[in-house]
């Protein structure tokens, strides 16, 4: 009971710390010039800074709305992630991180910073989407069923292209969170069932 207990805390901890400091960035924020962050700059495509700033992006928010909007599915998905534990949350968060950067460094919208935890956000949804395929547990596919109507239209709502939304940083996250479910389970082979 106490090694269930002690995991709880480091699962807590782990979720907690990662959001506190997406607060704690976006509080320093409030006291400095609008599109500067504590925490540096966010992604520029195809210029050389946009390429460093990639896991610094998810820490910078434009707003506290902003904040906000991310951070609801950020706990709940995140949560979900974590009842797998700690290595899996940093795995796939730092895996949708990268391939959500990666994505919107090559093919965001130019002359612009994308910044905030969006990407990280659609990761962590592909990922529990895609994992009962190659997991096969009934467990995951339950996740994935509750997941997909809690979140689906929303999700594909978020991925049609708007003014200063980076609809490339939502699709590659996604993308990322698929491929971080393949790549974190291997061994099990998607299969096509005979007619």
């Amino acid at each position: 009971m106490i090694e269930r207990d002690h995991d709880l805390k480091v699962r807590v901890a782990a979720l907690t710390s990662f959001v506190g400091t997406l607060w704690i960035v976006r509080a320093l924020d409030s006291f400095l010039a609008r599109g500067v962050s504590a925490a540096g700059f966010g992604i520029v495509p195809r210029t050389w800074d946009g390429l460093w700033a990639i896991p610094i992006t998810p820490l910078i928010h434009a707003s506290w709305e902003h904040l906000i909007s991310n951070t609801i599915p950020l706990v709940i998905l995140g949560s979900l992630v974590l009842l797998r534990g700690v290595t899996e949350f940093i795995f796939v968060t730092l895996f949708s991180i990268l391939i959500s950067g990666l994505g919107t460094w090559l093919f965001g919208a130019g002359n612009a910073q994308h910044v905030g935890a969006s990407g990280l956000v659609f990761g962590l949804f592909g990922y529990l989407v895609f994992r009962s395929a190659f997991d096969r547990k009934l467990g995951s596919a339950v996740i994935t069923l509750v997941v997909a109507a809690a979140y689906g239209t929303a999700m594909v709502y978020s991925l049609i292209p708007t003014p200063d939304v980076s609809w490339s940083g939502h699709f590659f996250g996604f993308i990322g969170g698929f491929l971080a479910a393949r790549i974190r389970y291997p061994h099990c082979r998607a299969s096509l069932v005979a007619p």
